[in-house]
């Protein structure tokens, strides 16, 4: 397995040798939420990750009550302003508040979310969310998306995978100053679930 971290401006500045030295191989950095935030450490993040050979990820925060459409052209252009995407880099849907709509709502919101950014880079998103979130049925409809699932109260490797997915593919073992994660595979195979070059983006 791999070993990773998750920051957001929480953690204002990050040590990326450090982690790198300590044996971390991924991380994601939050980029942006909803139509209007940018966290102000991303695109140091970005770039600090990249410089210490990381595989690098950056995720959105989803507000359901907000537009789709317009949520992933905030995201694009955060990620756009700190460097784009390279090869191998991942994405990654963080859909863990309901904005107090149904869950069939909530799940249009993220499915549609997922189409369009997979359509702009080519990138299957993965899916952050946690256990009672998916079971409430949030996530109606994105088992074909990769789940990043946030399971602090189980071992390290072994989380619960709620419907509607049957496996996992990172899981969240960890909160703390930082947050912890594991992949289940190598570094070629999450690069593979990242940005190739040859994909061009396409109009929404």
């Amino acid at each position: 397995m791999l070993h990773g971290v998750d920051v957001s401006n929480w953690q204002g500045t990050v040590d990326w040798a450090e982690h790198a030295d300590g044996g971390v191989d991924f991380a994601f950095a939050k980029a942006s939420e909803g139509t209007g935030f940018t966290d102000k450490w991303f695109a140091r993040n970005w770039v600090g990750m990249r410089e210490n050979w990381l595989v690098c990820g950056a995720y959105h925060f989803a507000h359901p009550r907000g537009d789709p459409d317009d949520q992933v052209r905030h995201f694009l252009d955060v990620l756009d302003a700190a460097g784009g995407l390279h090869r191998g880099d991942l994405i990654a849907l963080d859909l863990e508040r309901s904005g107090h709509l149904p869950p069939r709502e909530v799940a249009a919101f993220a499915r549609r979310w997922c189409h369009v950014v997979s359509r702009l880079t080519g990138v299957t998103p993965l899916i952050y969310t946690f256990l009672a979130f998916a079971r409430r049925g949030y996530c109606q409809g994105l088992g074909d998306y990769p789940l990043w699932i946030a399971a602090p109260s189980h071992p390290k490797g072994h989380p619960v995978v709620p419907p509607p997915w049957n496996r996992w593919t990172i899981h969240q073992y960890g909160h703390g100053s930082t947050d912890r994660n594991v992949f289940r595979g190598t570094r070629a195979q999450l690069t593979a679930l990242g940005y190739q070059p040859q994909q061009l983006r396409r109009k929404a």
